[in-house]
């Protein structure tokens, strides 16, 4: 996956974690809510007991503080000892010294035992990026996306990486690395099972652009293979940005799957005008109608027979079948449900949508709600 973006905390903040967690919050709803890695809470949690200070140094024995200074001192005669024989070549030979043993070493470092300044370094180490460079990041934007992204969508992400490399070059190195994506696997299509004969009219009408966010929300499900019997997940999407707002898993098509779905949005029910939905029973029911009518939520249904009045809907399981259910087996409901959540999560806030300009769901609300303002 993409690279967690560092973030920073305030003492503070860290204080009215650890508050949380001594006045009985869960670990897991503080990591949840407040997007925290567990390591970090655990470890606020162990400094406040020792300390009561967050600053590493207050919480370094003397025996640690003594073994820094000489780790610290022993990597720096290293350091000096690695590239000693380097310091009187070429700029050439001195930026491939700096390559090879910048996992090991700062780069700052590097360059003045060298003497080398660190912006003739950068320039020549970006002239000199290699087949080999492209290659290895081509393949780990590859896996980092579950295997679902082709030529196109991996040309962007190099290009925010600083690499400039065609489509046919990248095909070229996809080819050879044996990486194929997903979305040449063809699919199996099931038949449709007879729909309702409600007279719900379609409000929709196909208008499928909205400018709002959750005031027009589609649903769909589909069918999902757990220990050999069949399962099934219910989605409900938002028409503003196509982001998944809601979902459940279970092992029957029914109204409950669907309650379950709405029960799992974020937010205000109220804030949705609009929810419309393909005519099979588990949608068009008493408990689905009763839900709507308690937060006042607009009724649309497809046409009979015509799968396009919900074509974003089934637009999403595609992606949904070809990433996430093709490339995966089940063993048991809880774990397709911890799997799913997880790859909602990356579809939300990481994986790129050629549709939004290369930016992922979470980035295109934010930047347009920015612009609004």
């Amino acid at each position: 996956m993409t690279k967690r973006e560092r973030r920073t905390f305030t003492p503070e903040f860290k204080k009215q974690m650890v508050q949380l967690y001594q006045n009985g919050k869960t670990k897991r709803a503080i990591i949840d809510e407040y997007d925290l890695t567990p390591s970090s809470l655990d470890r606020w949690i162990n400094q406040d007991e020792t300390s009561g200070s967050f600053k590493e140094k207050d919480n370094r024995s003397s025996e640690q503080q003594e073994l820094l200074e000489l780790r610290k001192e022993l990597k720096q005669l290293r350091m000096e000892n690695d590239i000693f024989k380097a310091s009187r070549a070429d700029n050439g030979t001195k930026v491939n010294v700096i390559k090879q043993n910048k996992d090991k070493y700062s780069v700052s470092a590097m360059c003045s035992v060298l003497q080398i300044s660190r912006s003739t370094y950068y320039y020549e180490a970006k002239e000199r990026r290699s087949e080999d460079d492209v290659t290895g990041t081509v393949i780990e934007i590859f896996k980092q996306n579950r295997n679902t992204y082709g030529t196109r969508k991996i040309k962007v992400e190099l290009y925010k990486r600083g690499y400039t490399v065609s489509r046919r070059r990248i095909g070229r190195i996809m080819e050879e690395q044996g990486l194929v994506s997903s979305y040449t696997v063809a699919q199996f299509k099931p038949q449709k099972t007879p729909c309702n004969e409600s007279a719900q009219a379609n409000e929709l009408k196909r208008k499928f652009q909205q400018t709002e966010v959750k005031k027009v929300v589609v649903s769909d499900l589909t069918y999902v293979k757990v220990k050999n019997k069949w399962h099934y997940v219910c989605i409900f999407v938002d028409l503003f940005n196509r982001e998944i707002i809601g979902f459940s898993t279970g092992p029957n098509k029914d109204a409950s799957l669907v309650a379950r779905a709405f029960s799992s949005i974020q937010g205000d029910l109220r804030d949705i005008q609009l929810f419309h939905t393909d005519r099979g029973s588990e949608f068009k029911n008493q408990l689905i109608d009763q839900t709507l009518a308690a937060f006042q939520i607009g009724r649309s249904l497809s046409m009979k027979g015509c799968p396009y009045d919900n074509a974003v809907a089934e637009a999403t399981f595609k992606i949904i079948k070809t990433e996430f259910i093709s490339q995966m087996k089940f063993d048991s409901l809880e774990y397709l449900t911890l799997e799913f959540s997880d790859y909602v999560n990356w579809y939300n806030k990481l994986r790129i949508h050629g549709t939004l300009g290369y930016v992922s769901l979470i980035d295109y609300k934010q930047s347009s709600l920015k612009k609004a303002v």
